[in-house]
């Protein structure tokens, strides 16, 4: 069985429910690509592992036993005493549009490569096939953090692993535009898979088209790159192959909150049971239309197409 393990941070979520009525959930990037990767993969073919920290509070305790219930091996997440998981409130203006407020300055998911602990939290990812990890999972980390991490992941990929990433860039996380390149150039050199978005690629290295994204990651080292473009064609390239799809169109949309994260662990999912890179695609974008048909980052079990 094939070992995955997703790194991050996952928060406390607090959507509208009406006037003066908060809803409770919870949500991360991360945490959602390894919710869909594990749905999307025959648990006969291998598990797949969160690394994060969290607190040692009752909402951290329900995060747990979340993620128990869709299967994912939460052996790898550190309880630090005394600490509490971040927290963000979406809010919906009279539009319909969203927007984000953050407490996670103090988050628990910052210290899990932190001291003696950390460092074998941090040994122990050369025991797994495939490490996936987001912009956001860096952004979080102090920088000595970040480098080990690199240094890990950079190791890992030489013995053989596939180090999949999401660059995912976030600017509110980052001190300057210059830490957040330099960073996610050295991710990039670590990765085997990049799953990027244009806008945001364009936004932090000024890439003039998805096919310059393709090339400039690719010059880095990794051997497939797939950036997605909104409801534009996705652009993919696999070593010096070179391949163009449009996604599913979706009239109904609801909200496309991890439609990017839905579309990352159903990608992986099918390459790691040696789909061709067209069929993970395929197979990406149909996972991405169904999420983006209801609320929520994570969506129902039963509505999950596969």
């Amino acid at each position: 069985m094939l070992k995955i393990a997703s790194i991050g941070e996952c928060m406390i979520e607090l959507v509208q429910a009406g006037p003066g009525l908060l809803r409770q959930g919870y949500g991360g990037d991360t945490l959602n690509t390894a919710v869909y990767l594990r749905r999307s993969l025959p648990a006969e073919a291998g598990s797949v592992a969160y690394v994060t920290a969290l607190g040692d509070d009752s909402f951290s305790d329900e995060m747990v036993k979340a993620w128990q219930a869709e299967g994912l091996d939460c052996s790898r997440v550190a309880r630090l005493e005394g600490r509490l998981p971040g927290l963000y409130v979406i809010r919906t203006d009279e539009a319909g549009e969203r927007s984000f407020l953050y407490w996670r300055s103090a988050a628990a998911a910052k210290e899990v490569f932190k001291g003696a602990d950390g460092e074998a939290r941090l040994a122990a990812l050369a025991d797994f096939d495939l490490v996936y990890l987001s912009g956001i999972s860096l952004a979080i980390l102090p920088a000595a953090d970040r480098e080990k991490l690199l240094a890990s992941l950079a190791a890992r990929r030489r013995a053989g692993a596939t180090i999949a990433f999401d660059p995912n860039y976030r600017p509110r996380l980052w001190p300057d535009k210059e830490s957040a390149r330099a960073a996610m150039t050295e991710a990039a050199k670590t990765a085997t898979i990049i799953l990027p978005s244009f806008a945001e690629e364009q936004a932090l290295f000024g890439d003039t088209t998805p096919e310059a994204t393709l090339d400039r990651l690719h010059a880095a080292g990794a051997e497939e790159v797939i950036v997605k473009n909104g409801d534009a064609p996705i652009h993919f390239r696999m070593n010096d192959e070179r391949f163009t799809t449009l996604p599913i169109q979706v009239g109904d949309t609801v909200d496309t909150t991890g439609a990017g994260d839905s579309f990352n662990g159903a990608y992986l999912a099918a390459r790691l049971q040696n789909h061709t890179i067209a069929h993970a695609v395929d197979a990406a974008t149909r996972l991405a239309a169904t999420v983006i048909r209801h609320q929520g980052a994570v969506i129902p079990k039963d509505a999950t197409l596969f």
